[in-house]
C-alpha cells in the first residue's frame, strides 16, 4: 500500500499540470501581446502618440512619463490614448478626459488656474524674497560697519579677527 499512495499521488499531479498548461501558456502569449508595441497607421499618428505620451505623466511613477514607464497603468493608459486618438479626438479632449479620470496631476505643464497659481508662481516668489532677505542683510551689514568707531590702539587701525 505505500508503494500505491505515492504512485497515484505522482499520477494526480502529473494530470493536474496537464490540465492547467494550456491555461498557462495563454497567459504567457496574452502578457507577450501587452508587451507589443503599438502598430501605427502611419508616422503622423506615431508622431502625435509619442508627443502626447511625453506630455503625460505616469500616476503611479509619479516621475516618468507614460512614454517612459513600464507600470501596467501607463501601458493602460497608452492604449486609452491610441484608441481615444483613433476615435477622433484632438490632443485638448485627450488630456482632458485624462485629467477628468486623474487628476491634474497627470500633466507634466498643468493650466495656469485658480488652484494651479502657487505651483507656477511659487518658485519665483521664493526667489524674490530669497533675494530681498540677502538685500537687507547686506546693507545692515554695511551701516554697522561704516558706524563702528575704528579701534585705536596704535596698530593701525586694524582689527584683529
Amino acid at each position: 500500500m505505500s508503494q500505491r499512495l505515492p504512485a497515484a499521488l505522482s499520477g494526480l499531479l502529473l494530470g493536474l499540470s496537464l490540465a492547467l498548461a494550456p491555461g498557462l501558456a495563454l497567459a504567457q502569449a496574452q502578457a507577450a501581446s501587452e508587451l507589443a508595441p503599438p502598430q501605427f497607421a502611419d508616422a503622423a499618428e506615431q508622431a502625435r502618440f509619442h508627443t502626447l505620451t511625453s506630455e503625460l505623466r505616469c500616476v503611479m511613477c509619479q516621475n516618468q512619463s507614460l512614454a517612459d514607464s513600464n507600470a501596467q497603468i501607463a501601458r493602460d493608459m497608452r492604449r486609452e490614448v491610441l484608441s481615444l486618438m483613433r476615435e477622433g479626438h484632438d490632443d485638448a479632449q485627450i488630456k482632458r478626459f485624462l485629467v477628468d479620470r486623474y487628476g491634474e496631476f497627470v500633466l507634466y505643464r498643468p493650466e495656469v488656474s485658480s488652484h494651479t497659481w502657487l505651483l507656477w508662481f511659487g518658485p519665483g516668489l521664493v526667489l524674490l524674497g530669497g533675494g530681498l532677505a540677502v538685500s537687507r542683510i547686506v546693507r545692515r551689514r554695511a551701516a554697522g560697519a561704516a558706524a563702528m568707531p575704528s579701534n585705536d590702539k596704535g596698530d593701525g587701525g586694524e582689527q584683529e579677527w
